[in-house]
């Protein structure tokens, strides 16, 4: 059976273009790793009538809402491989299973690279974040620590500075800021060690210190961690879709890429600002444009 399209990531994005989808009456099979990079979230926020949902609950909602619409299917596979079939895709499963479809959703998110600091995995998702629009509310007025070994440090400073003013900015042995740049923050008030960090410390997914590689340490209650990030799949680097700087796919105004019969949602294309609602919101946007777009094909001759 030709689908009219396959969605491969069962996130926000590609489980809100399934909706949409399944509503627009398309034949739609969406494949699911299980895996989400949100695993480690307690509570996910900035989604109204959502804020403070917890992930598993949002999934469970989703699939619930999806389900009721007949000629959307879901299937718990990692996908290994997708080509170029006849006009459209051929999508192959771990398992072996194949399926046909005329388009591709491409949903499958990033991946985070963080800096190796010692202790850092006993803390992430419980007080040191990657982003303060999810959690910056919670961390308020708390003695915090935001690394970076990145240029996009002195930018995180600005932003988080609305949260606390008691920053501890930590380039990880990295030179990073300009001498004008450091001199600003200086006259802010924070402190800026450019030293590597040997470990995070603290009990019970509480940070407590950061400790430096000389043996200093600075007490700290929370912050953010900036990673780097990856495509979480190869597909659309294989497929030939085009990147932007920050490395996601660059798309037009409804998710198509520059690939024919390729669209890409969630953080696959936007990277930055990462959010549940911004991720639906793409999925929705893609849809739309499938949607769209088979239509206009079925009436071309």
């Amino acid at each position: 059976m030709l689908l009219d399209c396959v969605i491969v990531g069962g996130g926000p994005a590609g489980l809100n273009a399934a909706l949409v989808l399944g509503r627009a009456r398309r034949n739609v099979l969406l494949f699911d790793n299980n895996k989400p990079r949100n695993a480690v979230t307690h509570e996910s926020h900035g989604f109204l009538t959502r804020d403070g949902v917890k992930p598993e609950q949002f999934r469970r909602i989703a699939h619930e809402e999806i389900m009721k619409y007949p000629s959307v299917r879901m299937k718990q596979a990692t996908v290994t491989d997708i080509r170029h079939h006849g006009g459209g895709f051929e999508i192959t499963a771990q398992s072996g299973e194949r399926a046909a479809a005329r388009k591709l959703i491409l949903a499958t998110g990033l991946r985070e690279e963080f800096p190796p600091i010692a202790g850092f995995p006993q803390f992430y998702g419980r007080s040191l974040f990657n982003c303060p629009y999810c959690d910056g509310w919670e961390l308020r007025d708390r003695p915090l620590v935001v690394v970076s070994e990145g240029a996009n440090l002195f930018h995180s400073a600005m932003l988080i500075y609305n949260w606390s003013r008691n920053l501890l900015l930590c380039t990880n042995g990295r030179a990073v800021l300009s001498f004008d740049q450091k001199q600003a923050l200086e006259r802010k008030g924070l402190l800026v060690i450019e030293q590597p960090i040997a470990a995070f410390e603290g009990t019970d997914g509480q940070l407590e210190k950061v400790r430096f590689q000389d043996g200093s340490a600075v007490a700290r209650a929370g912050g953010f961690v900036t990673p780097h990030w990856i495509q979480a799949a190869p597909f659309g680097a294989r497929l030939g879709c085009a990147t932007s700087e920050l490395g996601g796919f660059v798309t037009d105004a409804f998710g198509r890429t520059n690939v024919k019969g390729v669209y890409a949602a969630g953080d696959t294309s936007v990277v930055a600002p990462s959010q549940l609602v911004i991720a639906a919101a793409e999925g929705s946007r893609a849809a739309i444009g499938v949607n769209g777009d088979l239509s206009f094909e079925e009436y071309t001759y």
